[in-house]
């Protein structure tokens, strides 16, 4: 505080009227100095009610120095104070006696007054301790008879839902049992399945078998014995072209060597009627054109007249050309006719084993159709056993389920009705429940309120000689402070994270923009970012050209050094000129002593 504020807050307990209208900063440059500020510390610490002036005092003062009389002040004023002093002390030592009497009675009578004092102030402590006491006990008694009525509303509403509870289960169990136990007595059919396990059977198990009885004879019927073999004789090696070069060596009695035999009788034949045919046709086609050639020849021999040697001439060619037909009508009869029949003889056969073949493989159709049917009767009968089989496995299983869980709810009615028969059991000691005066300790047999106050306390327990339920409660609202101030830190923690959350999201958005660009196809790279890379690219490119240009420079300059003196020279002096300025003037002198040492010698 300034010591302006103290100064007018100690104007104002003093009584000052106009202490309200003052402002302590307008006093602050009175009180700057050290002496000023230890006045201000003496005023304010001793100064008080009692040092000022009343309305009467002030109007005695005024009055007597109205009347003109003399006012006696420091030094006067100590020796008329001494005076007094002195008249008191002779007048005190005339009276020592009777006052000392005085004294002793007054001593004794305000030792009773003391000591009556102090009985009626314990009376009166007891008193108010006793009413107040009283009036905590009315009050707790009210709190308590609401307690009681809340709890007794609470127990009310427990033990109906509890009640309702257990009629419904009841209930349930009865329509279970009734269930389970249902019967058709009018009919007298007995008990009604419930579980497919408690089905007969004894009909489906019947008709399949009668269903199996039946698939068998049908299977017999249609696949009659030695229906395999001749299924499995229509293959390819049965039904081959025969070969009439190759000798045929098999047994007379089977049959497929009948048939081969009989294919190249017939082939043979075919040969042989083949091969006469068109010797036949040969001859006949000869015939006609040795006649058409003849009157052809006739014809012409009217009309003209040839000479001998003509004739002789045409004779000749003639007999050439019918030698080298012959030759031909040889070569075609011993070669190639021969082959050209024997692969129409072998072609003959063709349509035999189409036929066979078509009537083979219209068996065999008919053989895999009644097979299917037959697969497909197994399969059905297969997979109602197995679904029969499954739906047993499943209730089985279910009804395993439902026995652990029974035994589950059994073990745990067990534990509950232990628990509650030890609370009862604990409830009704008559140490806990009947107290003549009631005890803030707690009973050391009184397990529930210890683990309650172990429970409370948790891991921070103290080592204490007796627990008290004040002690209960104080942990209570402990643990109380500590749930809200958990829940005020999980406020504040989840308020963050929710801000976190909304900074990230506009981050992302940020993020997506500067991605997307507005667009919908994402860009991987930044534009500006891009045409800066390009721009230095293109400056590096600028640069790299730069460099192999100043390369080229330099390597030409090195050529022109190593070739020309007088180039050497000149780089040697620029060197001078630029490391060695005085070397360079020593050389420079001496050129000029050398060309005037020449000049000289010129002129000489």
């Amino acid at each position: 505080m300034n010591s302006g504020n103290q100064f007018v807050e100690t104007l104002k307990k003093v009584g000052y009227p106009k202490a309200a209208q003052l402002n302590g900063e307008d006093f602050d440059w009175l009180f700057e100095t050290v002496e000023d500020k230890s006045f201000l510390e003496w005023f304010c610490g001793n100064v008080n009610e009692q040092h000022v002036l009343t309305e009467k005092e002030l109007q005695a003062f005024d009055a007597l120095l109205k009347s003109g009389k003399p006012i006696l002040e420091e030094e006067a004023l100590d020796e008329v104070l001494k005076t007094c002093k002195t008249f008191d002390s002779k007048s005190s030592s005339m009276e020592e006696g009777e006052l000392q009497k005085l004294e002793e009675e007054f001593q004794a009578l305000q030792k009773i007054k003391n000591l009556k004092i102090h009985r009626r102030n314990k009376l009166q402590m007891m008193a108010s301790t006793n009413s107040h006491m009283s009036l905590k006990l009315n009050d707790k008694a009210e709190e308590a008879a609401k307690i009681l009525k809340e709890r007794q509303g609470i127990f009310t509403t427990i033990n109906t839902k509890i009640n309702n509870e257990l009629h419904s289960l009841t209930e349930g169990v009865k329509k279970l049992t009734f269930f389970f136990t249902f019967s058709d007595s009018e009919q007298g059919l007995g008990p009604h399945p419930v579980f497919l396990s408690q089905l007969a059977l004894d009909k489906y198990l019947c008709q399949e078998e009668k269903s199996t009885a039946a698939l068998t004879s049908y299977t017999k019927k249609q696949f009659f014995q030695g229906i395999s073999e001749l299924v499995e004789s229509s293959n390819e090696e049965n039904f081959q072209l025969v070969d009439i070069s190759k000798p045929l060596i098999c047994d007379e009695n089977n049959e497929v060597c009948k048939e081969r035999l009989e294919m190249a009788r017939l082939q043979m034949a075919y040969i042989c009627a083949q091969h006469q045919l068109i010797q036949r046709k040969a001859k006949d086609l000869s015939i006609n054109s040795a006649v058409q050639w003849a009157e052809n020849n006739l014809q012409s021999l009217k009309n003209k007249t040839f000479g001998k040697e003509h004739l002789e001439a045409r004779i000749s060619s003639l007999n050439s050309d019918i030698s080298k037909i012959k030759k031909q009508l040889t070569q075609i009869n011993n070669e190639i006719l021969p082959s050209l029949v024997k692969e129409n003889a072998q072609l003959l056969n063709m349509p035999v084993v189409k036929g066979d073949f078509d009537l083979q493989i219209a068996r065999q159709d008919y053989y895999t159709s009644r097979q299917d049917q037959v697969c497909n009767q197994l399969l059905k009968q297969k997979a109602s056993f197995e679904l029969l089989q499954l739906a047993y496995e499943i209730e089985l299983r279910k009804h395993r389920d439902i026995h652990r869980q029974l035994e589950n709810i059994i073990q745990d009615l067990k534990q509950s009705s232990k628990a509650l028969e030890q609370r009862l059991e604990t409830m009704s000691d008559p140490l806990i429940t009947q107290h003549a005066v009631p005890r803030n300790t707690i009973d050391s047999r009184d397990g529930a309120s210890h683990r309650l106050y172990q429970l409370l306390e948790g891991e921070n327990q103290k080592q204490q000689l007796f627990r008290t339920h004040d002690g209960i409660e104080q942990v209570a609202q402990k643990l109380k402070q500590d749930i809200t101030s958990v829940q005020d830190q999980l406020a504040v923690s989840s308020q963050e994270q929710f801000l976190f959350l909304s900074k990230l999201d506009s981050d992302l958005d940020a993020l997506c923009d500067s991605l997307y660009c507005g667009g919908n196809k994402i860009l991987l790279s930044n534009q500006e970012l891009t045409e800066q890379l390009y721009q230095l690219e293109v400056n590096l490119n600028k640069l790299n050209q730069l460099i192999m240009d100043l390369l080229a420079d330099v390597k030409a300059k090195r050529k022109v050094l190593e070739t020309n003196t007088l180039h050497q020279m000149e780089r040697k002096l620029y060197v001078y000129f630029f490391k060695d300025e005085d070397y360079l003037k020593d050389i420079v002198e001496k050129l000029e002593h050398q060309s005037q040492a020449q000049t000289v010698g010129l002129e000489d």
